[in-house]
C-alpha cells in the first residue's frame, strides 16, 4: 500500500493525496494552488498520477484548496465518484460553479490582451460545462455512516469542525489478510466556536495524515479578537471610514455573521455606535453559502440549535445587507459614509474584495481587518507584512488604512487543537503519522512536539513525494475481535443520545426502537438507525429554522420601518 502527497505537500493549497492499494487507486482531495501567479501556473501543470486510473474521489470539504481542482481531473479523465458529507456537496455546487466562472473571466480577459499583444486565447483552466459534469459524479454521505467503497476499502466521515460539512476521514483498507486503519484529518477546526460542533477525536488508527497549517503557533482567545473587531469597526466608523473584512465566503463569513448578530441584537458599551451602522455581505457566494448554512442547520452545534428554535435566526440581524449584484457592490465605493464591507476572497486574490481595496487601502480613515490565514505570495500576506504600495487593476495604490490581523478567528486548530487531537489515539497508536498542509517551518516544529510529547517519529511531508505504507505493525483483521464489543457499546450510546432528541410525537417509536438496540446488534443494523436518526434531526432542525427565518425577517422589517421613521422626522425637523 502506497502514499503518494500531491498537493499540500509543500505549502498549504492544492491538497491532493493518492492511495494505492491493489487494483484500487483512490483520491484524497484534488485541490486548487492558491497564493499568487506561481502557485496558480501549478494548477496548469500536468497531475502526477493518470485521472483516468483514479478510482474515486474522498473529498473532506468544499473549501477551493482542496476541492478546485475537482473539475480540472474530470476535464482530464476522470469518471469515478467523489464522496463527501451531504452538507459538503451542497456547497460544493456553489465552490466549483464559483471558481469556473472566474476561470472564464480570467481567459476571456487575458485572451484579449493576447490578441492586443500579437499573441493566441488562453483556455480557461476549466469551464462552468466541466463543473457541471463533476457534480454529477457527487455522492453525498450523511456523517457516522459507513461506506463500502469497494470490496476492500470502507469509510466513515466524521465531523472535523473546520466549516460546515467538513469531515475526518476513517478508511479501512483491507489487504492481504490485513486491515489497515487510516485516518485522514482533512482541515480541523477549533473547539468551543460558534455554529460548528468540536473536531471529533478518533482513538485508533495505523497511518495517520493530518494537516499542520498551525503547528506552530497559538491563536488568540477568539471572544477577545470579537471584542478588538467591534472596537475597530466602532473606530474606525467615529473617524468617518470603512472597514473592509476579507473574508472567506464558505465558513468564516457566516462565523463574523454570527459573532456581529450577537453584538447588533444585545446591549453592549457599543450598541449607539451599531444602531445605525450597517453591515454588507458583498459576495453573491457568501450569500448563496449562507442559505445552504442555513439548510443545514442539522450540524450546528448545540448552542446554535437552541437560537434557532428560539426563533432567532443566529446568521441575521437588522442592519445586515446581502448584496449580489455588480451595480450594487460598486455602489458600495461611490457612497463614502462609513460602513462594514465583508467580501470575497479571503487572501485578496480575486474577487470583489480587490475592488474595495483599491477603493479604501489609500484611506487613512479605512481599515482592513483580516480574520483568516494568508498564504506566502497572496496580497493579503504582503499587506499583513507591511507592503506600502500594490497595484490593482493597473494602478498604484499607497497603503494608507490601517491594517490588522485578528487570527483568533480562523477556522484552522491553532498547535493546542491539532495536538489535542493527534493525542487522541489512545487505542490503538498509530504507526505512521504524516503532516501535511502546513508551511515547512510549522511542519518541523509540530513534528518535534508530537515527538517529544508523544513519541512518535512523524513525517513531515516537505514535497510531492511517495511512501510505502510500513505494515509490519498493523492490527491484522481476526484481533479487531477484542475491541468490537466495546465498539458496539459506543455506537450503542450515540444512537440511544440521538433517540432522545427527537420531538416528543415521535415517543413510542422511540421506545420501541430503543428497547430494540442492545449490544448484539450487528454495525448494519445500528448504521440503518442512525440514518433514520439522521434524516429526521435534519428535518427537525430544519423545520425551526425556517420559524426563526420568518421571526428575523419580521425583526428586519420592523428595524428597517424605524430607521425610515426616524429620517423622515429628522428631515422634517431640518425643513421646519
Amino acid at each position: 500500500m502506497k502514499i503518494k502527497f500531491c498537493g499540500a505537500a509543500s505549502g498549504v493549497t492544492g491538497s491532493c493525496h493518492l492511495l494505492t492499494t491493489g487494483d484500487h487507486k483512490i483520491l484524497l482531495d484534488c485541490g486548487q494552488f492558491q497564493g499568487g501567479k506561481a502557485q496558480d501556473a501549478m494548477n496548469y501543470e500536468p497531475f502526477p498520477f493518470d485521472p483516468e486510473e483514479i478510482e474515486c474521489v474522498i473529498l473532506s470539504h468544499a473549501h477551493i484548496d482542496h476541492c478546485g481542482r475537482l473539475p480540472l481531473l474530470v476535464k482530464r479523465g476522470f469518471k469515478g465518484k467523489i464522496y463527501c458529507t451531504d452538507a459538503t456537496a451542497d456547497l460544493l455546487k456553489v465552490m466549483l460553479e464559483d471558481s469556473a466562472h472566474i476561470h472564464e473571466q480570467d481567459a476571456e480577459w487575458q485572451s484579449k490582451r493576447n490578441k492586443r499583444a500579437g499573441k493566441p486565447p488562453i483556455e480557461p483552466l476549466y469551464t462552468m460545462a466541466d463543473a457541471a459534469e463533476t457534480l454529477e459524479l457527487v455522492v453525498p454521505i450523511l456523517y457516522d455512516k459507513l461506506v463500502e467503497l469497494n470490496d476492500s476499502v470502507r469509510i466513515v466521515f466524521n465531523d472535523a469542525g473546520h466549516i460546515l460539512g467538513s469531515a475526518i476521514t476513517e478508511i479501512w483498507v483491507k489487504e492481504g489478510g490485513m486491515d489497515t486503519k487510516i485516518v485522514f484529518s482533512g482541515d480541523l477546526g477549533m473547539p468551543d466556536r460558534p455554529i460548528l460542533r468540536d473536531p471529533t477525536i478518533i482513538k485508533k488508527a495505523d497511518c495517520v495524515i493530518m494537516e499542520s497549517t498551525y503547528g506552530n503557533r497559538l491563536h488568540t482567545d477568539t471572544a477577545h479578537d470579537v471584542g478588538k473587531l467591534i472596537e475597530i469597526i466602532v473606530k474606525t466608523m467615529r473617524r468617518g471610514g470603512t472597514a473592509v473584512i476579507p473574508s472567506f465566503a464558505v465558513g468564516r463569513t457566516q462565523e463574523l455573521i454570527y459573532q456581529l448578530n450577537e453584538y447588533y441584537e444585545g446591549e453592549n458599551e457599543y450598541s449607539k455606535d451599531l444602531e445605525n451602522l450597517l453591515v454588507y455581505i458583498d459576495s453573491p457566494m457568501a450569500t448563496t453559502a449562507t442559505e445552504v448554512f442555513r439548510k443545514n442547520a442539522q450540524v450546528f452545534d448545540d448552542e446554535t440549535k437552541a437560537h434557532i428554535l428560539k426563533g432567532d435566526d443566529p446568521l441575521d440581524f437588522h442592519n445586515l445587507i446581502f448584496t449580489r449584484s455588480t451595480e450594487e457592490s460598486q455602489a458600495l465605493n461611490a457612497d463614502r459614509s462609513p460602513k462594514v464591507i465583508i467580501s470575497a476572497s479571503g487572501m485578496c486574490e480575486a474577487g470583489r474584495i480587490r475592488h474595495h481595496l483599491k477603493h479604501n487601502l489609500w484611506d487613512s480613515k479605512s481599515s482592513v481587518i483580516f480574520v483568516g490565514y494568508q498564504a506566502e505570495g497572496s496580497l493579503g500576506r504582503a499587506l499583513l507584512d507591511g507592503v506600502k504600495d500594490v497595484t490593482l487593476f493597473g494602478e498604484e495604490i499607497h497603503v494608507s488604512a490601517e491594517i490588522y490581523n485578528l487570527e483568533g478567528f480562523s477556522g484552522h486548530a491553532d498547535q493546542n487543537g491539532l495536538f489535542t487531537w493527534i493525542a487522541g489515539f489512545k487505542d490503538r497508536r498509530p504507526k505512521q503519522v504524516f503532516l501535511v498542509h502546513g508551511e515547512e517551518q510549522s511542519k518541523l516544529d509540530f513534528a518535534a512536539l508530537i515527538h517529544e510529547k508523544l513519541g512518535y517519529d512523524p513525517i513531515p511531508v516537505l514535497g510531492v513525494s511517495e511512501y510505502e505504507l510500513d505494515l509490519s505493525e498493523v492490527t491484522i483483521t481476526n484481533k479487531e475481535a477484542a475491541d468490537k464489543s466495546a465498539a458496539v457499546h459506543e455506537d450503542v450510546q450515540k444512537v440511544r443520545n440521538q433517540l432522545s432528541e427527537i420531538h416528543s410525537n415521535l415517543e413510542d417509536i422511540i421506545y420501541n426502537t430503543n428497547l430494540a438496540i442492545d449490544a448484539n446488534m450487528t454495525d448494519e443494523q445500528l448504521i440503518k438507525i442512525n440514518n433514520i436518526l439522521q434524516d429526521l434531526h435534519k428535518a427537525a432542525i430544519g423545520l425551526g429554522e425556517e420559524v426563526a427565518r420568518g421571526s428575523a425577517e419580521n425583526a428586519k422589517a420592523a428595524a428597517q420601518a424605524k430607521r425610515e421613521a426616524a429620517e423622515a422626522e429628522e428631515k422634517e425637523t431640518s425643513e421646519a
